[in-house]
């Protein structure tokens, strides 16, 4: 039986973006990732945090640093009464053309497979074009995490794709993916 999962960005989708993240002290979840993680795992969703990790690539710190932060972030989450199933990451500098950096969908793929996941009935959020791309190159559905006044901005760049769904936070995401949220509540 083919599985619904919801892969997601890391920092600015699940923590604040404060720049290259070397420490597990510098993790912490949003509020409304709190309560939207434990929304999409109440409804049988699998959860992955699919990231791009350039701080390795560009030399600010060893890839070992990773494993204390992504073992805090998990802990942290399964306080909230969710749980990931996996973290996966591409520690590359974006100059190295690998083939796991987002927007490319690889490691999706690799975790569709090894999960028996239905990438039709599931979704990628995150906060910026790249991951909307991944989301779409996987055939998942997207959603960014915008606010509204960011809005003009984003569709301005010459890089922008429109998402199936734009909220303000991961929780009003989860809302719209397991139907508890209405197309009207969307920025679009």
């Amino acid at each position: 039986m083919m599985r619904r999962a919801v892969f997601l960005d890391r920092d600015g989708t699940i923590n604040p973006d404060s720049g290259y993240i070397d420490s597990p002290e510098k993790i912490s979840l949003f509020p409304a990732a709190r309560s939207g993680l434990r929304l999409l795992y109440q409804h049988n969703y699998l959860l992955f945090v699919v990231t791009n990790q350039s701080g390795v690539g560009r030399g600010y710190f060893p890839e070992s640093a990773l494993e204390p932060i992504h073992r805090k972030l998990s802990s942290e989450i399964e306080r909230e009464g969710a749980k990931l199933t996996e973290i996966v990451y591409c520690p590359h500098h974006p100059d190295d053309r690998c083939e796991c950096r987002k927007p490319s969908p690889y490691l999706v793929f690799r975790l569709a497979d090894r999960y028996e996941i239905d990438l039709a009935g599931s979704f990628f959020i995150g906060d910026k074009i790249s991951d909307i791309l991944t989301g779409k190159n996987a055939g998942c559905g997207s959603i960014l995490l915008a606010e509204h006044s960011q809005l003009p901005g984003l569709r301005e760049m010459k890089e922008w794709l429109e998402p199936d769904y734009i909220a303000p936070d991961l929780h009003q995401a989860a809302r719209w993916i397991v139907g508890e949220g209405s197309v009207e509540e969307s920025n679009q």
